[in-house]
């Protein structure tokens, strides 16, 4: 008998059957059973996901990556999209195995067990909370910009994080520069304590946490107007940047090779977070193991696409190495070009697009909650729907919180970090799990569901584990060399180690190829994150921990 901590959900009783929402059932009996409106297609799919892909990253990391890997830059966002596409064939498949709200907690609940999905559930509440405090402090560092243009001027002590208004200070006193005006000198005081805070942030989080909280039709109609805004705004950069491209800015295409191009990969990464949120809405999709695989993989090919143009046309209108410490690429190339009436445009829709990021993941972190909820892993209060609204009301209000108190005095920066360990923590069990899913005889009434296609990765993936051993020789010896100083070195060591058992048992399972291929890059880039990122990510996951054992654990509906 399996250990209850590894306790498995049985697919079958969730097709086509989400758990009712028995604490406020629809009287019409309108609704789908689980009491949610099933009213996104393949399009408001798809426009979610782009909305979630395309936020202000396209406007801000476009430029430090171009720095380090000039016009070839390109390839590191094709490289990218390639990593995604792996990972994203596995949502597709879950998504049409597992059509229920709860993305990659539900997906490793059917998988795993109990354990690992309390393990992913608490690291995607991670991912989108903090992801979206990163998105609203840096839609309000536009937004405070765009006023400045217009001669309205914030007091500085209400446009910034303590921790940054500190070191602004102290970065002033040491060069010995004037600091009357700095938000550290002129913040008032309440209680001994200086007040200072990211109120712009803050706000725009409550704004939109309302917009979640009203319903799915007006979100889903908010986020279209934005994604098809955003696009707009992104053709007409093309199509004017392209009549200022130099053909001299493309050589050489690779000035640092592709070493240098690799250097983004944390920052161009970060800028294709997202596709993975249209998996938590499933339950308001009407028909979501059709059209939830297909519009995955379309917001992903139509990122990239966005993302190359964006990326050659910038770089063909300036030299690559103009982008030194440039926050805003696409308004400062056309400066540069004496437009900056067009730059100034682009800044705007800037604002568009993190507010985009913000809607699409407040919508979709209740639904975890929610989904967690239902279990009998969380309280039953997180499972609630509005009379009204059929939205987890109090999921959303929780949500909120748990964005804008931190959005109003934390800083952005070990936060953006922490995003992508949560994301791609998801990645490599969603991955992993494709190759636990039990298998099944195909029908004529699934000839519409997404498979994934399987390829014999029965000496395919011994032989790129071994290339990779082989590759990294010389940083693996160095590796051994450094062991007892803990940090990078032991998470590559520990990376080695997983990708050589996970090549013996595709060897011996013949495991698909796609899926191991998506577990070992998202893998992979886990380590090239910061040790000290990983040590708050541990805290965090040691609460997750104490709050399973002492609530989740005794109040799984599974338990029962």
């Amino acid at each position: 008998m399996p250990s209850p901590l590894f306790r498995r959900k049985p697919i079958g009783p969730m097709l086509g059957h989400p758990p009712p929402d028995t604490h406020n059932p629809d009287p019409s009996g309108e609704l789908d059973a689980g009491g949610m409106h099933r009213t996104l297609g393949v399009r408001d799919l798809t426009f979610l996901g782009v909305a979630a892909v395309i936020g202000a990253g396209i406007f801000s990391t476009i430029g430090s990556a171009a720095y380090d890997g000039g016009p070839g830059v390109v390839f590191l966002f094709i490289i990218t999209a390639i990593t995604c596409g792996f990972t994203a064939l596995c949502y597709a498949e879950f998504a049409g195995r597992v059509p229920v709200s709860g993305s990659a907690y539900t997906y490793s609940y059917v998988t795993f067990g109990e354990i690992v999905a309390w393990v992913i559930g608490w690291a995607l509440i991670l991912e989108y909370a903090i992801g979206n405090v990163v998105v609203a402090n840096s839609w309000s560092a536009y937004f405070t910009n765009i006023l400045l243009a217009f001669g309205v001027h914030l007091p500085a002590w209400m446009t910034t994080d303590p921790t940054a208004a500190r070191d602004a200070y102290d970065a002033a006193v040491a060069a010995g520069s004037a600091t009357d005006g700095l938000a550290w000198t002129t913040a008032p005081m309440l209680a001994g304590m200086r007040l200072i805070m990211n109120v712009p942030a803050a706000l725009i989080t409550v704004a939109v946490t309302a917009l979640v909280y009203v319903g799915i039709q007006e979100s889903k109609r908010m986020a279209n107007g934005m994604v098809l805004l955003k696009l707009l705004v992104l053709a007409a950069v093309a199509a004017v940047g392209v009549f200022h491209i130099s053909g001299a800015n493309y050589v050489p295409f690779l000035p640092n090779g592709m070493q240098g191009v690799l250097k983004g990969v944390s920052a161009v990464f970060f800028a294709y977070i997202g596709f993975d949120a249209i998996s938590t809405t499933a339950e308001e999709c009407k028909d979501p193991q059709r059209d939830m695989p297909r519009s995955m993989l379309y917001a992903l090919l139509i990122c990239t696409a966005i993302y190359c143009i964006t990326a050659l046309v910038l770089t063909g209108m300036v030299p690559y190495h103009a982008f030194k410490g440039v926050s805003d690429p696409l308004a400062f190339v056309f400066e540069r070009i004496d437009m900056p009436a067009f730059g100034f445009a682009v800044s705007i829709s800037a604002v568009v697009a993190a507010t985009s990021v913000l809607l699409v993941f407040q919508l979709g972190q209740p639904r975890i909650w929610m989904s967690m909820s239902r279990d009998g892993l969380l309280p039953p209060r997180f499972g609630h729907l509005h009379r009204k609204y059929r939205t987890p009301a109090f999921a959303t209000i929780i949500t909120g919180i748990l964005v804008a108190v931190p959005a109003l005095f934390s800083p952005s920066g070990i936060m953006t970090d922490l995003t992508s360990i949560g994301t791609l923590f998801a990645f490599v069990l969603v991955c992993g799990g494709v190759l636990l899913l039990p298998k099944e005889e195909r029908h004529a009434r699934d000839r519409k569901r997404f498979k994934l296609p399987y390829i014999d990765g029965r000496y395919l993936v011994p032989t790129m584990v071994l290339a990779f051993v082989a590759f990294s020789h010389d940083r693996l010896l160095a590796a051994f060399g450094a062991i007892g100083e803990g940090g990078q070195p032991l998470l590559l060591l520990g990376f080695t180690g997983f990708a050589l058992v996970v090549a013996v048992l595709a060897a011996q399972r013949r495991w698909s190829l796609i899926p191991v291929t998506g577990m070992l890059t998202s893998s992979y880039l886990m380590i090239e994150i910061p040790a000290r990122s990983w040590a708050v990510f541990f805290v965090w996951m040691a609460v997750g921990l104490a709050c399973y054992f002492l609530y989740g654990r005794q109040h799984s509906k599974l338990a029962r």
